[in-house]
């Protein structure tokens, strides 16, 4: 009865990119002045959204609509090494909303709304860069039934390093085999299009303390000074 269901099931996207302002990179969580004035600007300006969808009463759940832990940021590190003079551009995801609408035997129909975080370092060449993510809907035992890439271009302020940005994907269609098929057999995963080395540095959490590093190379030139 599922493969039917798998086999029909499409994916509808329009996507509509809106910058809002330059305000968080990853080293602000080094910053604890600045991530608290990041955070009462996201609030404002996120806290309230919503998916906009119908309001109708649902035959039953929606889908979990959630980031892929591995594919959560995207740090672009040069000959990969794990130093913020490398880093060239980075991504996070910020925030996430998402609705639901369906009843009867009708399609599931999903919107979502994300808010990413995107910065550039010393290693970033230009003010634009385009981003990739991707969203999938998978079924309860975590196959993956449909999946689609989305590019984000971005344009850095300028004489900024940071800015927000949000992105609505407005019309994820996962049709049903019957009015006894809910929302709670689905997921919608999504995550940057990411390198297995970036997935190794999301996976062990890893994260940028400049003053350690600077600290560290700066005991390692006077190390070098001690020997001459």
């Amino acid at each position: 009865m599922r493969r039917p269901l798998i086999a029909a099931l499409v994916l509808a996207f329009a996507c509509s990119t809106v910058p809002l302002h330059a305000a968080f990179a990853q080293s602000s969580k080094d910053d604890p002045e600045q991530e608290a004035k990041d955070k009462k600007k996201k609030e404002e300006e996120w806290g309230d959204k919503q998916a906009p969808l119908p309001q109708l009463r649902n035959a039953g759940p929606c889908p979990y609509v959630k980031v892929l832990y591995d594919a959560g940021r995207y740090i672009e590190l040069k000959d990969n090494k794990e130093t913020m003079s490398a880093v060239g551009y980075t991504g996070e995801f910020q925030g996430l909303s998402s609705g639901c609408a369906y009843k009867s035997a009708d399609p599931i129909k999903v919107n979502v709304e994300l808010l990413f975080a995107l910065g550039k370092g010393p290693q970033a060449t230009a003010n634009q860069h385009t981003y990739r993510y991707w969203v999938a809907v998978t079924d309860r035992n975590n196959e993956v039934i449909a999946k689609q890439y989305f590019n984000l271009p971005v344009t850095f302020p300028a004489g900024q390093d940071r800015t927000l940005v949000t992105d609505k994907i407005q019309g994820i269609v996962i049709p049903r085999a019957a009015a006894t098929v809910s929302g709670g057999n689905f997921e919608v995963l999504i995550g940057f299009d990411v390198t297995p080395e970036m997935v190794q540095f999301n996976r062990l959490g890893k994260r940028f303390r400049p003053n350690a590093v600077a600290t560290q190379a700066d005991a390692g030139q006077s190390g070098q000074s001690a020997k001459q």
